[in-house]
């Protein structure tokens, strides 16, 4: 894909499954990835992983929930790697259960953790974006914010929220040249898919009625995930803004 070369990208939840794919996804399009993780132990294996390779990769812990350590990650990067050019807002968290057996705590962790979290990085990276006229930015939603997604409410509402701001955002800085983009991925082979079909009375069971209802017959795999989120960062994207795209195996189809 064309210039993601020397750009500078941070992924949140970086050590996870879309986002370890997405990050080496990016290293072998010769981007410096910033990899942002709670996990600094997973993400350190995986930035040893990246450079071994002849990418370029470093690992930090971050806590995107609070705005001065994200305001210190965000710095941090920008010294030892160069300003940031790109962002993908892909670190999430979800419990599977209706909202009336849900509770306040849980919403308050879903909503820094999904909402928040995103919010933070964003303030922490724009300004600079804004100075230099130049950047792009991948959200990760869900099709639960397109569609609905019982059992995760509240997880549905921060991810529709996420879509509402990305699009205000892609309006605001277009003329920054800055591009925003949203990702809604189907049910995805992943820990955090693990931990939802764990959530249900019976998991395989659950796991079994997601493969049946996607038409192309399978789970999508974090790779297929980071091949649209390389394609959104990259100059072959460069006249697309405030879009939102399913990476779902035709599960949603919106238009």
């Amino acid at each position: 894909m064309k210039g993601l070369q020397n750009k500078v990208i941070i992924v949140t939840g970086g050590a996870g499954g879309i986002g370890s794919a997405t990050c080496k996804r990016l290293a072998e399009e010769g981007a410096k990835v910033a990899i942002f993780d709670m996990n600094l132990e997973a993400a350190e294996k995986l930035a040893h992983e990246i450079n071994s390779q002849n990418g370029q990769a470093l690992a930090i812990k971050c806590d995107i929930t609070q705005s001065d350590v994200v305001e210190q990650a965000v710095q941090q990067i920008e010294k030892e790697l160069g300003p940031v050019d790109g962002l993908v807002n892909n670190a999430g968290w979800d419990i599977f259960k209706p909202f009336v057996k849900t509770n306040p705590q849980e919403w308050e962790k879903l909503i820094q953790i999904n909402l928040v979290g995103m919010l933070n990085m964003h303030f922490a990276v724009l300004k600079g974006m804004v100075a230099r006229n130049s950047g792009s930015i991948v959200n990760i939603a869900s099709d639960a914010a397109r569609v609905g997604s019982s059992g995760e409410a509240v997880y549905a509402a921060c991810k529709g929220g996420l879509v509402s701001f990305s699009k205000t955002l892609a309006r605001e800085h277009s003329r920054n040249n800055i591009k925003i983009n949203v990702i809604c991925p189907g049910p995805t082979d992943t820990a955090l898919l693990a931990g939802v079909t764990e959530g249900a009375s019976n998991p395989e069971k659950l796991r079994e009625a997601f493969v049946r209802a996607i038409p192309l017959g399978r789970l999508g795999q974090p790779e297929d995930l980071a091949s649209s989120i390389a394609f959104f960062l990259s100059d072959d994207a460069s006249f697309i803004t405030g879009q939102v795209l399913s990476v779902s195996g035709g599960l949603t189809m919106n238009g």
